[in-house]
């Protein structure tokens, strides 16, 4: 693992837990049976590079939400991306758009981040589409004359499988959804070696792992979570990014697998989430955010749109944070074994060292079947 990323591994997945609870409960994944797609790393990339730009008790506030001294977040943000642009066939980037004008001290803090003047949302759209390789096409969020500033983290992700499934063996099965209800659903299979496969022991019960590397000498790692039946979602989606040397390998023989193809939208509005985790000065017109501009503002809007598929040549996914800124009015060896992903389940793209989840997902409804992927 780079440097950056072994010292600050911790900080997002500590992020990424406490995010949790507030997302699961969030009525857009409620009304869509408990399905969420997210990016914790983008959503601490975000707040890192907004961090920059504070100070006084705001930027104390915002050091407390992503676990990093905020006179530091700027050559962290910086680090951990560049750390992070190494895993194969992940792109990594972030904009920022302005009407106020901005120090050059916060430019020159961020220099892997592009600067634009903010006009309307036609330039950001563009960007936000050759960012993410068409996956995600615009940010959803409108942009008025009261906006100040848009920064916008993206990250995207399209990489075959180092071992593909063989199209042939994909069958339809019985996916056994949250609420009771089960539909045939398309199931691939193949056989994984037992050292990708091991155990997480959680208050809830034993989690089943299952990592799929992806093709590359510095490969994204995607991970597949199977907790006990009726386990909350937030435990099988945490075991899946904890540390692999937390669990207990499989030993013995390869086990087969079986895991349907799946593909995965959400829009998060993010505001009432940080709200919960003890956000409040950077939200109203008492915040200070003195190092990015004289001009006073606050963050308005945080939205995430991510995305994730999964099918027999690859995983492709695409996440896009957007903060949104105004002008303040003011063992033994086990026998040979399969793991059917049939019923809710968790998946996690880490990045090549497996200890920084980019994405999470968890599947609790019957999977929508992933489209070709053409990879």
């Amino acid at each position: 693992m780079e440097p950056a990323l072994r010292e600050h591994a911790g900080t997002v997945r500590e992020l990424a837990s406490r995010w949790l609870d507030s997302m699961l409960s969030d009525p857009v994944v409620v009304q869509a049976g408990g399905d969420v797609v997210c990016s914790p790393v983008g959503l601490w990339l975000a707040l890192g590079a907004v961090a920059t730009g504070a100070e006084g008790d705001t930027a104390e506030e915002l050091a407390d939400l992503i676990g990093v001294a905020w006179r530091e977040s700027a050559p962290v943000v910086t680090a951990v991306a560049r750390d992070l642009a190494g895993t194969d066939s992940l792109a990594v980037a972030t904009g920022v758009w302005s009407r106020s004008p901005l120090h050059e001290g916060y430019r020159i803090a961020l220099p892997d981040i592009g600067f634009g003047r903010l006009a309307d949302r036609a330039g950001i759209d563009a960007w936000v589409a050759r960012a993410t390789g068409g996956l995600i096409e615009e940010i959803s969020v409108d942009v008025d004359e009261w906006t100040r500033l848009v920064l916008v983290n993206a990250l995207a992700l399209k990489a075959r499988w180092r071992d593909e499934f063989d199209a042939a063996d994909t069958r339809d099965a019985w996916f056994h959804a949250a609420d009771g209800t089960r539909v045939e659903v398309p199931m691939m299979r193949r056989e994984v070696p037992a050292a990708d496969v091991w155990t997480i022991a959680g208050r809830d019960g034993e989690v089943t792992v299952v990592e799929l590397p992806c093709a590359g000498e510095d490969p994204a790692r995607v991970r597949f979570a199977l907790g006990p039946r009726g386990a909350p979602p937030a435990s099988v989606i945490t075991a899946a990014w904890a540390p692999r040397d937390t669990g207990v390998p499989y030993e013995g023989e390869d086990v087969e697998v079986r895991l349907p193809r799946f593909e995965l939208r959400t829009r998060l509005e993010v505001v009432t989430h940080l709200i919960d985790l003890g956000l409040d000065l950077a939200l109203h017109a008492a915040a200070d955010f003195g190092g990015m501009s004289d001009e006073p503002v606050h963050i308005d809007q945080v939205v995430q749109q991510s995305l994730i598929r999964i099918a027999e040549e690859g995983v492709e996914a695409a996440a896009v944070t957007t903060i949104m800124s105004w002008m303040s009015a003011g063992p033994e060896p086990e026998p040979r074994r399969s793991v059917s992903f049939d019923r809710p389940f968790a998946c996690v793209v880490t990045d090549t060292s497996g200890y920084v989840p980019l994405f999470a997902a968890y599947q609790a409804t019957a999977p929508e079947d992933a489209p070709d992927q053409g990879l």
